[in-house]
């Protein structure tokens, strides 16, 4: 028997299938193994076993040993990765490791196993044999219950180790090794399962009726989209099937996670980048043997080890974080459309604003359209104030904070309630400015401007985490009038505290959830305390649920409404419409505050009146005009090196090939040049790129022949990445 192997290596020139011996070994596909290559022995994935092979067997080596007693690649992973290699030009390896725990691969993490002791005895007859002063001894007798198990560390440090081994040595313990779970941590809440409204009825039935298809579930914040998932799942999994929960940020899953707990116990496990090692490897061992059937978590958790999927789940489908931005790059909606075909089960994309290839396609009927356009308690959506900043400025108002913000948070404050404040900007101040020579404090490895970080008086890049002193005089010209960009989070906090020292003050940035466990800490702290205001940037604006919260301020609304990306109106617009979802979720009234630059824009208009169709209408013809997606693909060819020049070189090879390429289809060409990156060098690495945009009727095609063209023409020391319809351009 020989087994098809793909050897762990991220290597162009070793991207290809090898041929081994199995030998005595019983093997299954799926299976790691530990192989022979080169001077090594090195480990290696079994993607197919068969009968024979066209190469000399004489030159075949056996497969030395087989590493796990389980394949931990599944069938479905198997051709999942044929399909993504094809689709997104990956290397074979680099897809497979999206499949398994990165420190699982590396032997770096296993299971661990405690010792484990039950009692055996009589309690009437031990106490007899025991000393009347032996009170450790007595005290532990008492604890003890017939048929239970325990944990020996804790019952030393209860009793005392002498105590316990005093035990064993009687034969009044048994002693055992047992696989122990290292579990993450979350919020333990009560199910409280209510009564459906008649939307939710309809929305469920629909999507277990409808067999396998794809349904956009577009309700407005709060209208109850997850207990139709929460609903779904549990009808799924009594039919003994499993399910994937996807949520965009893993801010938001401690909170999922507790819901789904509270009414799935030890059936939901969670997969997200802010586990420990430990725990990510068991969850995932876990799932793949069968004793979680439900997994919630952030992009990544698609990938998720389950077999016999009943739903998959993509909460908050227009987040832009469902896209891979590195290597190796994938849409996770692709790769679940992969599993929902492959297990024959529904797909459901859940969304306030859904995003606009979403609907386009419910408007051509390719996806099923459930709305859900009124909230569960039968409230209106809190209205949406804007206010015109430049106005504030011209009344002599310099704060970040309007006056009519300031009214509503006085309000809001007095009355014991909570406030949450959006601002997309960590940070104190965007930039350090000399006012004398404009010299602006940049990276010296990315062409970017440096963040100033206030508590730590440090510039930080937001691209490669390097820090820099604070400027206090200019290296330019000398002068010391040094001022600061646009404010961060951290400014705003500052002013709060200025304002209202008596309200609790929270933030929610990349710098405050770093830690383990960051994001559930705030979230609880800020759940309990009362007054209270939380400042966070766009991973506050996202299904948190604080029935408090009365008030919510957007800050700068047009940070992201003018950056040079055709998706940034509705960017802007899905966040806004987000954020101020967060307000008014009880009986109280909500309220939203939206600090703008630019009242009259046209995004605005639509965003006070929640008029998500009316927004839809507007841009899908601007698109169409324009001819950007949904009715074009964008195709984005990346190149880095630390020798710019030699980057020059391949990207000219590359393009001249494409050239050629888009003599032959002429017609299907609606975009085509090479140039600079918007950001030009990033990690002291020049990047480059060339962009296409194509008519969709042959733009899987000539995507094929890109890939080819490309791979006639490279050089290791340039990295290389091709992105499809890519969500940001930077």
């Amino acid at each position: 028997m020989f087994a098809e192997v793909i050897v762990d290596l991220s290597n162009a020139s070793v991207d290809k299938i090898f041929d081994y011996n199995t030998g005595d070994l019983n093997v299954v596909a799926g299976q790691r193994v530990y192989v022979p290559f080169g001077k090594f022995n090195i480990e290696g994935f079994v993607v197919r076993l068969k009968e024979d092979t066209t190469y000399d067997k004489s030159k075949i080596k056996n497969i030395i040993s087989v590493i796990d007693d389980f394949a931990c690649v599944t069938e479905e992973m198997i051709e999942l990765l044929h399909f993504m290699i094809k689709h997104y030009h990956l290397k074979y390896i680099d897809a497979l490791r999206l499949f398994l725990p990165a420190e699982m691969r590396t032997g770096k993490v296993k299971s661990l196993s405690k010792k484990v002791v039950e009692f055996v005895g009589n309690k009437q007859e031990i106490i007899k044999t025991l000393r009347k002063n032996a009170k450790n001894q007595i005290e532990l007798l008492n604890f003890l219950d017939n048929n239970k198990k325990y944990y020996k560390s804790d019952l030393n440090e209860k009793f005392s180790s002498t105590t316990v081994n005093k035990f064993l040595q009687l034969g009044f313990l048994t002693e055992k090794d047992e696989e122990y779970t290292r579990s993450p941590q979350y919020l333990i809440k009560e199910d409280k399962k209510l009564n459906h409204t008649n939307l939710q009825e309809r929305a469920i039935t629909q999507i277990l009726t409808g067999g396998e298809k794809t349904h956009l579930l577009f309700g407005v914040t709060g209208s109850g989209k997850t207990e139709v998932y929460m609903s779904v799942i549990e009808d799924v999994i009594k039919n003994n099937k499993t399910a994937i929960m996807l949520v965009p940020d893993i801010s938001l899953t401690p909170q999922v996670l507790s819901n789904f707990k509270a009414r799935f116990k030890e059936d939901v496990a969670i997969l997200h980048s802010g586990l420990s090692a430990g725990e990510r490897f068991d969850e995932w061992k876990r799932i793949r043997l069968g004793r979680a059937r439900i997994v919630v978590g952030a992009r990544s958790a698609i990938f998720a080890p389950l077999t016999n999927v009943g739903i998959i789940i993509i909460d908050e489908e227009h987040e832009q974080s469902y896209n891979s931005e590195s290597n190796p790059r994938y849409f996770t909606k692709d790769i679940a459309e992969f599993r929902k075909n492959y297990n024959h089960c529904p797909l459901v994309l859940g969304s306030a604003t859904p995003s606009l290839e979403s609907f386009n396609k419910a408007e051509k009927g390719e996806y099923n359209l459930i709305e859900m356009p009124v909230r569960i308690n039968g409230k209106e959506m809190p209205k949406i104030q804007i206010v015109d900043m430049l106005g504030e400025i011209r009344a002599g108002n310099s704060c970040p904070f309007s006056r009519t913000l300031m009214y509503e948070l006085d309000n809001c404050f007095a009355n014991n309630n909570q406030a949450m404040l959006f601002i997309n900007r960590r940070g104190f101040s965007s930039f350090m400015r000399c006012i004398d020579c404009g010299y602006i404090a940049k990276c010296t490895d990315c062409d970017v401007s440096l963040v100033y970080h206030k508590d730590e008086d440090k510039l930080k890049c937001h691209y490669c985490g390097k820090r820099f002193n604070a400027l206090t005089i200019c290296p330019n010209c000398k002068s010391t009038r040094i001022r600061q960009g646009a404010v961060g989070t951290q400014k705003i906090v500052e002013e709060l505290h200025r304002l209202y020292p008596n309200v609790k003050v929270l933030r929610m940035d990349n710098d405050t959830t770093s830690v383990k466990n960051g994001h559930q800490k705030i979230l609880e702290e800020f759940s309990n305390s009362k007054p209270a205001v939380l400042v966070g940037t766009q991973m506050i604006a996202k299904g948190h649920d604080f029935k408090d919260v009365t008030v919510v301020g957007i800050i700068d609304a047009d940070q992201s409404l003018y950056q040079s990306d055709f998706k940034s109106v509705e960017r802007t617009f899905s966040l806004i419409t987000q954020m101020a979802g967060r307000a008014g979720r009880n009986e109280a009234e909500g309220k939203v505050i939206l600090q703008t630059y630019a009242p009259r824009h046209y995004a605005y208009k639509f965003i006070a009146n929640y008029n998500y169709k009316g927004f839809y209408s507007k841009e899908i013809n601007l698109r169409e005009t324009a001819k950007f997606p949904p009715f074009t693909t964008i195709i984005r060819l990346l190149y880095s090196g630390e020798n710019e020049q030699l980057v020059k070189e391949i990207i000219k090879a590359n393009y001249n090939e494409i050239l050629n390429l888009s003599n032959d289809y002429k017609e299907d060409f609606v975009y085509f040049d090479a140039m600079k990156s918007p950001i030009g060098r990033i990690q002291n690495k020049y990047r480059y790129q060339i962009l296409i945009r194509l008519k969709q009727d042959n733009a899987r095609e000539i995507i094929d022949k890109i890939y080819e063209a490309c791979d006639r023409i490279q050089n290791p020391k340039v990295s290389f990445f091709v992105e499809i319809n890519p969500a940001s351009l930077s």
